[in-house]
This record gives C-alpha cells, structure tokens and sequence, in this order.
C-alpha cells in the first residue's frame, strides 16, 4: 500500500532523499497539478539550502513538426507522442552523474514546444525532482523509467476540480470554451485514465487539495 502525504509530511519526506544523487518522481493526471507542486518542492528545498533540480518530462515531447507530419496532433500528450527513450537515457546519465553538467530539454508552453539543453543539472545536485504524466506507465520503454526514480508520488485531485483547471489551462492557451472542453473530455482524459491506472505503483499518494497548492496551480496549470 503507497504511504498517504500530505503538503506537511512531503517536504520533511522529500529532505531525506536529499542523501546524495537521487531522483524523485512526481506523477498524476494531466490538471492534478504536477508541474506547479514540483516547482514549489524545488523552490522551498533551494530556500533552504538543499541542491536540487527539476526535469519535467515534458521536455521530450516530439514537436509539434513532427506530429503534424505523422498526423498525431490531435493526441498530442499521449504516450506515442514523446521520446520516452530518450527520456530513460536522461535518467541514467542524471543517475551517474560523472562530475560534468548534465543538460536537459525544456517543454515552452508558449511555444508548445521543446527546447533542447536548457535545464542544466550539475554535479553538485542532490536531489534530482522529475515530473510527467507516465513515470509509472509500464508499456513500451516507459515501463524503464519506474526503475530509475529511488521515489515516485502519485498527486491524486478531486476530477471536477482537474478538469476545471484542465479547460482553464486550455483555454488560457487560445483555444475557445468549447475546443477546451473537447480537449478535456476527450484525449486527455484518456491520457488521464492510462495514468491513474498506475497509481497502486506509486511509494506515496500526495492529495493537492490544500487551498494554498490550488491557488497557485490555477495560475499555471
């Protein structure tokens, strides 16, 4: 059974993986609020004198050329869409880390694509945070990725709350009330059904529903 966190008990929790090069995964549903969690870990262990990085998975999302080109556009998010092997080779270099910067991708949303060798991670880092939605996904090369994370949480939302958040994220991107929506309801919420079926995978089970985390969720998705 995963162990139950909460906002009090996950940074305490977070300080003792700080032991030297680890990784920490952070996982849940698109919407569930992974991105805006993470940055938040980050900053507050940063604060407190902690080494700490964050890869977003999302970085190794094909581009958008790319799935144009192979009609995959519209499923843009689900798990053919990114380089999950590259995404595993990243986590095995960060794993070993060999005394020299290691430089990762960084998804623009703005752009709605991925930067390559903007997130750099050096070797004075100890605790390494990694976020996207299929850390726990077991198809494919993906299924490598569980068994590079020393820890993986599973961010579980209330589903009227995440998809709320979901439509107001896509439309804060320019899509209209009624494409967002599509959206929500259609290929990402079976991205979302692909990601809580991993959940039981997960060493702890985070609820975000703590006022403070979805105030500052809402203004980034």
């Amino acid at each position: 059974m995963s162990l139950r966190l909460d906002l009090s008990t996950a940074f305490p929790r977070a300080v003792e993986l700080t032991r030297g090069r680890t990784i920490l995964g952070i996982t849940g549903s698109p919407g569930a609020g992974k991105s805006t969690y993470a940055e938040r870990l980050v900053r507050d262990l940063s604060t407190a004198g902690y080494a700490v990085a964050l890869v977003p998975m999302d970085g190794f999302h094909l581009s958008q050329a790319a799935l144009d080109e192979r009609g995959l556009g519209p499923v843009k998010g689900a798990p053919h869409t990114f380089d999950a092997e590259g995404y595993v080779a990243l986590l095995r270099r960060l794993r070993e880390p060999d005394g020299s910067v290691v430089w990762a991708p960084r998804f623009d949303r703005t752009l709605e694509d991925p930067i390559a060798a903007d997130i750099p991670v050096g070797p004075e880092v100890t605790l390494v945070v990694t976020e996207g939605n299929y850390l726990l996904y077991d198809q494919g090369a993906w299924a490598t990725v569980r068994s590079l994370l020393d820890e993986c949480w599973y961010l579980d939302l209330d589903e009227q709350v995440r998809h709320e958040r979901l439509e107001a994220r896509h439309r804060r991107f320019g899509r209209s009330p009624a494409e967002a929506h599509e959206r929500t309801m259609g290929s990402d919420e079976a991205n979302a059904r692909l990601i809580a079926a991993t959940a039981a995978r997960a060493d702890a089970v985070l609820r975000t529903s703590e006022p403070g985390l979805l105030r500052s969720a809402e203004q980034t998705g």
